[in-house]
């Protein structure tokens, strides 16, 4: 099969992630697959050498901005017939509007996929006239939980619910020693949307019964990353809370760390927290409005937390900082309910959708 995946870029973030691991997927099981991206900037996720990488990124002349490159260069490409592909499959945003109608002239499939929970997307004229229009003409339509499954039946009536799948192979064997240490995942610059703001305050409660214990925060950024810093220096906190930046051995610091936080104030599918429940870290997360139920059991996998009560959070973590066994049960059972996302599973279902819509 011919596979095409469309993203803006691959740029480090959790689509981007799950964009390449798919990729990867598919090259391994023998499609001819191509990864298309319309925006400058470093790859930050390794791609199987079969795979066909394409770099639309230069300027037009009279536009400068992502969706109209994406709609001349695609038009422009699948023009010639012996390019078109079986299936687009088209990632974030508000990339349906350039690829649905151009998926529909030349009579390719196409799969579009939302990657945050609907009540969290911005809404403008672009996003209505794709949701409420195009969106109907759509071969099929992804989306990360049950929770926003009602709504986008509306929009399209094959709508599927496709977990992220896990790039990291599961601890089989729980690490023995792990460090006093406490991880977090995520862009800086999206600093109020992963709740970093807030977890710096949730640190400097902690610091002071548990100082040896440290966070550090994994992601890159430029304006969130010189807010935050100016927030751990107004607090104190330069030897507690470490921003690390990009990092590719997120598995390695996952397995030698003893607690996830996810603080976000809404997600998706959280791919951070997916990826810590399958190196055995015990996860504590906001049970924002959709995303961590679908991952976390409360106190069997994990720890839910009433969204945005940073009260209840700093409690929480507390808990799992002074009960070690209670910790190190959640971590185990999260290694084990990480099956649901694996990727042979999620790769399989991906896989019989394509062949689905081609029928």
């Amino acid at each position: 099969m011919k596979i095409d995946l469309v993203i803006g870029s691959l740029r480090s973030g959790g689509a981007e992630r799950v964009v390449s691991t798919l990729a990867n997927y598919f090259a391994s099981q023998g499609h001819e697959v191509r990864l298309f991206t319309f925006k400058n900037g470093k790859d930050k996720y390794e791609l199987d050498s079969k795979i066909k990488r394409i770099k639309f990124h230069r300027d037009i002349s009279i536009f400068n901005y992502t969706l109209v490159r994406a709609f001349y260069y695609l038009l422009k490409f699948y023009c010639k017939k012996s390019n078109r592909p079986n299936v687009i499959s088209a990632h974030i945003g508000l990339m349906g509007l350039p690829t649905i109608p151009i998926a529909k002239l030349y009579n390719i499939k196409i799969v579009i996929s939302e990657h945050i929970s609907h009540t969290n997307t911005p809404m403008n004229i672009q996003r209505k006239f794709l949701w409420n229009f195009l969106y109907r003409f759509a071969d099929a339509i992804t989306i990360l939980t049950k929770y926003d499954l009602p709504f986008f039946k509306k929009k399209n009536k094959n709508v599927n619910i496709m977990y992220n799948p896990n790039s990291f192979s599961p601890l089989n064997v729980q690490t023995k020693k792990r460090l006093k240490q406490i991880i977090s995942v995520g862009n800086l610059d999206r600093y109020n949307h992963k709740g970093f703001d807030n977890l710096l305050d949730i640190a400097y409660e902690i610091k002071k019964k548990y100082p040896f214990w440290k966070f550090q925060i994994i992601g890159e950024g430029t304006f969130g990353k010189k807010f935050l810093e100016d927030k751990i220096n107004r607090l104190n906190l330069v030897d507690t809370v470490f921003l690390i930046g990009y990092k590719s051995d997120v598995d390695d610091i996952l397995r030698n760390s003893s607690i996830y936080v996810l603080s976000s104030r809404y997600e998706g599918l959280p791919m951070g927290l997916i990826e810590a429940a399958s190196q055995g870290v015990a996860c504590i997360a906001y049970d924002c409005i959709s995303g961590p139920s679908d991952i976390i059991e409360n106190r069997v996998n994990g720890i839910l937390i009433k969204n945005q009560d940073h009260e209840l959070m700093t409690a929480g973590i507390i808990e799992l900082i002074e009960d070690e066994k209670f910790r190190e049960s959640l971590g185990w059972n999260a290694t084990k309910s990480s099956d649901n996302f694996s990727l042979q599973k999620i790769g399989l279902q991906w896989e019989k959708l394509f062949i689905s819509i081609q029928k």
